[in-house]
């Protein structure tokens, strides 16, 4: 697999990943670790990034299937695709996790989970950055898991188009277009993108054939539009927009043919003044998150609706040779509509500095420190920080070691906050807590990597924990979880690359010293890719999940665990360049047509088959 993968600061592994895309690690930039851009191997934080490429290779469909072949990462999903999807980082909750488009806020302030997994496509991605860890520091809350930060493809010199069309299993059906243009003084680029399927049911009692049930259909339409006006040599102003609409069938509770779906039509928005000059280089921008969501079943219709407005300006001030500090602030109101009609806002002021000396202990030290202070007109204040130290060695060539440490915060949404209760038989059942307090979080990792292989440990601490019991509560006391992740990859053969990771949890545990629900202990992933046939790309990946406990409802009102892991999931995929610039591919997900389920009671894909054809000019 060509995915380009820095397990914290794995510098030396990453250039042996880039052999069959022709990159070296000079050629890949990030810019969610410090929020400004940075070569890859200056950068200290725990990052994986994924590329346009590995997603045709592997034959993504969702940004959660990209996701997922990370080493950390983790997802459970309730059926099949546009269902709820939760994506666990080192364990930690999803709603832990900021996700970004384009850097734009993508975490729904309408929901209780954080950024809607189920519908992010794949289709006009550039590049999606995982930084791992707490990062509160660096972005503000929400962001103690880490940040996914998901790039979309930028225009192109002169005028360039492409289009793909796509057909299998379930009737599904994707295709969609791209024309993109860029010249001296300006560029524009346009794309809109569906998937279409019937899918297959939501619900479906473990061990029973899905195809006894109704099918749960799921469409999405994703377009995005940038405008980039380059007023001088100084100065540019960009402006980005992506909005998806998307209709979701999904089966009511314990009811594998109940009828009820689902409409969300959101939109992100941003526009940004970009100023270079000998001194330092400036951004002011603009940004609006805006989520649009209403779910219809035989008895009610409920919508969600919700906004996120950010102002903020931040100046990048080169020093030394490669030193660097960048200041900013930033203004946040959020606001969640209909019946909940409440809003707060948050006001930040953050410095990140960056310096890299050379010839220190042997080799190339590079140090970044983060520091942010939040003021929110409802939670207290915070303070939260990072810091990060990565050596790479000379005397021992291929030797990079490194460390992160960072705090965070997690605060709960107006939903959380302010929902009403209900009352039946006589009974209030709360749900909203106008006195909860933002999770907090202390985060540590630390990595040895060597060539092909590398080893990070890691440990979360969540103080705090935000649970429903009874309504929204915070939990007393401290839940850890802490674990190792291990990667490997290399050219076994010419031609043949080999790419691994294994993941343990060692504790996963709240206060009481429970197991955390739906986190897999242990994951190994492999992906083999085949290039020595001219044109041709034939892959395979695997997963093996191993326990993971789910918890039912008894019908005498008691919960039970239950097994949703140990399992085995192989797909296939080949693709063959007609010409350059015509493509055609097919995949097999689903293998040996493994029966598993990550949500205990919901279907996931049986066997399946799909092909397309991709053409650009």
């Amino acid at each position: 697999m060509t995915t380009k993968t820095l397990s914290l600061v794995a510098a030396s592994l990453l250039l042996t990943q880039a052999t069959f895309a022709d990159t070296t690690l000079e050629d890949i930039t990030v810019v969610s670790a410090t929020r400004t851009t940075q070569n890859l191997q200056n950068v200290t934080s725990n990052v994986d990034v994924i590329t346009a490429q590995d997603i045709e290779d592997r034959g993504y469909t969702t940004v959660t299937q990209a996701l997922n072949s990370l080493p950390g990462v983790t997802f459970t999903q309730n059926g099949g695709l546009g269902t709820s999807t939760s994506v666990n980082l080192r364990g930690m909750d999803s709603r832990s996790t900021l996700v970004l488009i384009d850097e734009v806020r993508y975490n729904d302030i309408t929901g209780t989970s954080g950024a809607p997994f189920a519908h992010l496509m794949v289709e006009d991605i550039a590049q999606i950055e995982v930084v791992k860890g707490a990062q509160s520091g660096i972005w503000g809350a929400d962001a103690a898991a880490g940040v996914i930060n998901i790039i979309t493809k930028k225009p192109e010199n002169s005028v360039h188009g492409s289009a793909h069309i796509e057909g299998g299993s379930f009737n599904t059906k994707k295709y969609g277009a791209t024309l993109s243009t860029k010249t001296e003084n300006y560029t524009l680029k346009v794309s809109h993108n569906v998937v279409d399927t019937d899918s297959f049911t939501a619900q479906a009692p473990k061990g029973e054939n899905i195809d006894d049930f109704e099918d749960d259909g799921y469409k999405n339409q994703t377009t995005n539009v940038q405008l980039g006006l380059n007023i001088n040599e100084s100065n540019k102003v960009d402006l980005a927009y992506t909005y998806i609409d998307a209709d979701s069938q999904y089966d009511t509770y314990q009811n594998p043919n109940g009828i009820a779906n689902s409409t969300t039509k959101d939109s992100f928005a941003s526009v940004n003044f970009n100023h270079i000059d000998s001194f330092n280089e400036l951004n002011v921008y603009a940004k609006r998150s805006k989520f649009e969501r209403e779910f219809i079943d035989t008895f009610s219709t409920s919508p969600f609706d919700g906004q996120v407005d950010e102002y903020g300006i931040n100046s990048k001030i080169p020093y030394g040779t490669e030193d660097f500090v960048l200041v900013g602030a930033d203004y946040k109101k959020f606001e969640h509509k209909n019946s909940i009609n409440k809003n707060f806002n948050n006001k930040g002021i953050f410095v990140t500095n960056n310096n890299t000396f050379k010839g220190f202990m042997g080799g190339t030290t590079i140090l970044t420190e983060s520091l942010r202070y939040d003021s929110y007109s409802t939670f207290d204040n915070e303070v939260t920080g990072k810091i990060g130290l990565k050596h790479i060695h000379e005397n021992i060539e291929g030797l990079v070691t490194s460390l992160n440490y960072g705090t965070a915060y997690t605060v709960p949404t107006l939903y959380q906050l302010h929902a009403p209760g209900s009352t039946y038989s006589g009974v209030y059942y709360p749900i909203g807590n106008e006195n909860l307090n933002p999770e907090t979080t202390k985060s540590f990792d630390v990595t040895i990597a060597y060539k092909d292989f590398s080893v990070t440990y890691f440990s979360n601490k969540i103080d705090n924990l935000i649970e429903y019991t009874n309504g929204y509560n915070n939990v007393e006391g401290t839940s850890k979880i802490d674990g190792i992740e291990v990667a490997y990859s290399k050219e076994i053969i010419e031609n043949l690359q080999l790419s691994m990771n294994y993941t343990n949890l060692f504790t996963a545990e709240d206060k009481d010293g429970n197991t955390l629900k739906r986190r897999a202990i242990e994951t190994f992933k492999a992906a083999v890719d085949y290039y020595g046939v001219e044109s041709l790309h034939v892959g395979a990946d695997l997963e093996y999940v191993g326990s993971r406990t789910d918890i039912i409802f008894n019908p005498d009102y008691t919960t039970s665990d239950v097994e949703t892991g140990k399992y085995t999931v192989i797909n296939l995929t080949a693709d063959y360049q007609v010409t350059k610039a015509f493509q055609v591919y097919g995949k097999i997900v689903n293998l040996t047509d493994e029966e598993y389920q990550t949500v205990y009671g919901y279907a996931t894909s049986p066997r399946a088959f799909y092909a397309g054809v991709r053409a650009k000019f």
